[in-house]
């Protein structure tokens, strides 16, 4: 007996990719990328895809499915991703969902509508967005949906502009959109990776001194003519977005000295990533911890999937 949907998830660097993995040929499974960056092609190096070789056979799904200027939709991954896991239990196969991308998590596990858009609207808050700055678009969330502008950071423009627009298209505030917590879809077991903040801080500093050894500045520079550096999601992934400010600083072969800072500002703006997806995901009750510096974390996720199932 095996669950019909198990999901790793947890913050950028715990070790949920080859957790997945390993559950995945555990259970006879395919992994489903929850990595809101991992769906774009070519965003190899700076996301820690696995390669082909280290899928071990495993297929994997929603992964490079996006060029690099296009958006990412949530709405569009939730219907994309539901399919392939219902595609995968009636053949007989465990889904295995992987990734930290929560919104993307919750799309996929709980009940999460998506009003529709109204490109006239949307294009006229992204001008004020622009011009104004998101502090500006902030305030006057605050001043309409006081509830969601707590939850939204005031330096997130795109999630202000997507907040006021529907509620202008709704009218109903923003936070009724946003999903409601119960048992989750498909009976899921959700699994959650993590370790001490000063062993995270330094995985966090070789995973970056890596990509960069693996050429994360060439793929950047590779990545320019498909429109990477006009892409609005792809080109906020982290790693990727220092680069391509390296690049407008130094032009495409940046020196010692600019390399370096993107180094520096790519440890610290993931160190600070990290700490949001870990608040993100400490408030759902339904994940079962793992500690991902144990001696077989894989051991551990499994006895928890036996202990779900029996109980």
């Amino acid at each position: 007996m095996t669950p019909d949907l198990v999901a790793v998830v947890g913050p950028t660097a715990t070790g949920k990719s080859d957790l997945g993995l390993e559950i995945a040929l555990a259970l006879d499974g395919e992994v489903v990328n929850s990595d809101a960056m991992q769906l774009y092609r070519g965003l190899d190096i700076g996301t820690a895809k696995l390669s082909p070789a280290e899928r071990r056979g495993v297929p994997h799904h929603q992964l490079d499915v996006l060029d690099v200027d296009e958006s990412a939709s949530v709405a569009a991954y939730q219907r994309e991703a539901r399919a392939v896991i219902e595609r995968l239990r009636a053949a007989g196969r465990t889904p295995v969902l992987v990734g930290g991308s929560g919104l993307y998590v919750q799309a996929v596990i709980d009940e999460l509508e998506f009003p529709g858009t109204d490109p006239d609207l949307r294009a006229g808050l992204q001008d004020e967005l622009d011009r104004l700055g998101p502090a500006a678009l902030h305030r006057r969330l605050a001043e309409v949906d006081p509830a969601a502008a707590a939850e939204v950071l005031p330096s997130n423009g795109r999630r202000i502009v997507r907040a006021l627009e529907v509620i202008a298209l709704t009218g109903r505030p923003f936070r009724a959109t946003l999903p409601t917590t119960g048992p989750p879809r498909y009976g899921a077991v959700l699994l959650g990776v993590d370790r001490g903040v000063d062993e995270l801080d330094e995985r966090v500093a070789r995973r970056v001194d890596r990509m960069l050894d693996d050429g994360l500045v060439e793929e950047t520079r590779r990545l320019l003519p498909a429109g990477l550096a006009r892409g609005r999601t792809a080109s906020r992934a982290l790693g990727y977005r220092q680069v391509l400010d390296a690049f407008d600083r130094a032009g495409t072969e940046p020196g010692p000295d600019e390399r370096e800072r993107v180094r520096a500002e790519t440890v610290q703006a993931t160190r600070r990533f990290v700490r949001r997806q870990r608040a993100w995901f400490r408030r759902d009750r339904r994940i079962h911890w793992i500690d991902g510096a144990a001696d077989d974390p894989a051991a551990d996720a499994l006895s928890v999937l036996a202990r779900r199932l029996v109980s």
